[in-house]
């Protein structure tokens, strides 16, 4: 089954908060480098610089009150669901500012209240959540949509296959993006599966399944908003395959001696920065200047939310005993 996922041009603000959602993850993301490399604090991530564009049409594609799943390499799909920076780098450096108070980490960063529901630690793990909470979504009778993010090695996976056959069966309001960097860790896709394109793999659960140019944001947009309105019309799950690279290594310090360098200039030529700055001049959207001011406003932002974070303080002892349990007091038996 195909997806119709037409090209088509979104308005200059929706362009605009692409970008901006772009630039943003990509001034985190260093900012952060920028610290571990200097000692000026501790901590660890695993990078997603040259996969912002897909972060850019992610950040358009949802509702606030939809649902998001994402993954340990996914502060740039955190970024796009709209929680605030200060949450994420606090949780990166385990302080109180934080999304869960400094007690997630990198790998566990939830804000419920801009829908983001889990960032997993473990390959595979998000789907058969997500598919949790969109049977949810159907069984309460709203419209809200679930999305969750994951890697090529993630459909190797079988509780990826165990998600995506319950959904479909179910007709759950569940969109799938495979952020499709081509590296499982330190594994080239090549050497983990057999099939071209990871898009394919929905054919054996009867839903759509479309491979996009994950490099280019507006085409991110438009196959993300076709699988949108697919699932929150009652039709059921699609498979969206986001092809993509993965500049930087799997963690922060990886010397990528497992990724030839040819390969990596060769990919790093089509990075998403320069493709889309492009686009914007020539569509009329902002000339470069304007887009560089909106590159500086996101550095300042991540600069400005970091000073907040560093200020807040570690988490104390008693917070080992909070949100352990559930409060019950006053719930029927």
């Amino acid at each position: 089954m195909q997806l119709d996922a037409s090209s088509q041009t979104p308005e200059a603000e929706m362009l605009l908060t692409m970008y901006r959602t772009m630039t943003l993850a990509r001034a985190c993301e260093a900012r952060l480098r920028k610290g571990f490399g200097s000692g000026e604090f501790a901590g660890v991530i695993w990078p997603s610089r040259g996969q912002e564009a897909i972060a850019g049409g992610l950040s358009t594609a949802l509702r606030r009150d939809d649902r998001l799943v994402t993954t340990y390499r996914g502060i740039h799909d955190l970024l796009a669901k709209g929680v605030p920076p200060a949450e994420i780098m606090g949780e990166v450096l385990g302080r109180g500012a934080g999304a869960s108070r400094g007690k997630g980490g990198t790998m566990h960063i939830t804000c419920p209240e801009v829908g983001v529901m889990l960032s997993t630690g473990i390959v595979g793990s998000g789907p058969p959540v997500a598919v949790g909470l969109a049977l949810a979504a159907k069984l309460q009778g709203v419209d809200r949509v679930v999305a969750v993010c994951f890697g090529d090695g993630a459909t190797n996976t079988g509780s990826f296959h165990e998600a995506v056959n319950l959904a479909a069966v179910w007709d759950l309001p569940l969109v799938l993006i495979c952020q499709n960097n081509q590296y499982a860790e330190l594994t080239p896709v090549e050497e983990t599966m057999r099939v071209e394109r990871i898009a394919d793999r929905a054919t054996a659960y009867a839903i759509p399944g479309v491979r996009v140019d994950g490099n280019d944001p507006v085409a991110v947009h438009n196959a993300l908003s076709a699988a949108v309105e697919r699932a929150r019309s009652g039709a059921g799950p699609t498979l969206v395959e986001c092809l993509t690279f993965r500049y930087a290594g799997h963690y922060v310090g990886d010397p990528q001696v497992y990724m030839a360098k040819e390969r990596l200039e060769e990919a790093m030529r089509d990075d998403p920065f320069p493709r889309f700055e492009r686009f914007l001049v020539e569509q009329g959207v902002a000339d470069a200047d304007r887009l560089a001011a909106l590159d500086a406003a996101s550095v300042a932002e991540i600069a400005e939310a970091l000073a907040t974070v560093l200020a807040s303080p570690e988490p104390p002892a008693s917070e080992l005993e909070t949100d352990i349990y559930a409060d019950l007091a006053g719930m029927p038996r």
